[in-house]
């Protein structure tokens, strides 16, 4: 059953990516959203393919770029919610102040799940409900410490849209995501809480739609 979800997950990313492009008005500090969706699609990619790879040297070289998209481009969504709210028209966010803040809260996630998560990878094989792929060979020895802070900014810059514009969808992406990863769902599956990750990029995807659409009416 997984091996299809991440089959799923992986062209549903990649639709997600097209359409996201195909609506693109401009390129900015929201694109690289883009970049996310892409590293999603690798991820994904790799791990439905894993049984059909098979365990050795070329599984676990395709599956170390994963743990380095995740900590290289998943930071950039603060660099979105910035934008975002920027977008918006939301005042305080176009201080230079702000912005430098903003990329130096983002290289500071990069170096915390660097420092973390990457600097000493080491993977080992995991095969569960019918998938293969390769895992951090190290124990977790808390909760994820970028995705928490990361979540943070996506849930106070989402609510800032929803007061601000009337537009909620990104706060309730996020809301979604934060109780999707929170409470356990009762499924023998590795794969179905993925879907919350997929339904927070829809709305982000939306929301820079949205943004843009607006702009480029007023």
């Amino acid at each position: 059953m997984d091996t299809l979800l991440y089959f799923f997950f992986t062209a549903a990313y990649l639709i997600l990516l097209i359409w996201g492009l195909s609506q693109q008005k401009k390129w900015n500090m929201m694109s690289f959203l883009f970049a996310v969706v892409l590293g999603l699609v690798y991820d994904n990619g790799i791990i439905a393919l894993g049984k059909f790879i098979g365990e050795g040297e070329l599984l676990q070289a395709l599956s170390v770029p994963r743990f380095w998209i995740h900590a290289f481009l998943t930071p950039t969504l603060v660099l979105f919610s910035w934008s975002a709210l920027k977008w918006a028209g939301v005042e305080w966010a176009e201080k230079k102040a702000v912005l430098i803040f903003t990329v130096l809260y983002t290289l500071g996630l990069v170096v915390i799940e660097y420092i973390f998560e990457t600097a000493n990878l080491t993977l080992k094989s995991a095969s569960e409900y019918g998938v293969l792929r390769y895992v951090s060979a190290e124990p977790a020895t808390g909760p994820p410490i970028m995705v928490l802070l990361l979540t943070a900014v996506l849930i106070f810059s989402g609510a800032i849209l929803w007061k601000r514009t009337g537009w909620k969808w990104m706060l309730i992406g996020s809301a979604v995501m934060v109780i999707g990863s929170a409470v356990p769902i009762p499924v023998n599956s590795s794969a179905a809480t993925n879907g919350f990750e997929l339904f927070l990029l829809f709305t982000l995807v939306w929301t820079k739609i949205h943004l843009e659409s607006k702009n480029a009416r007023s």
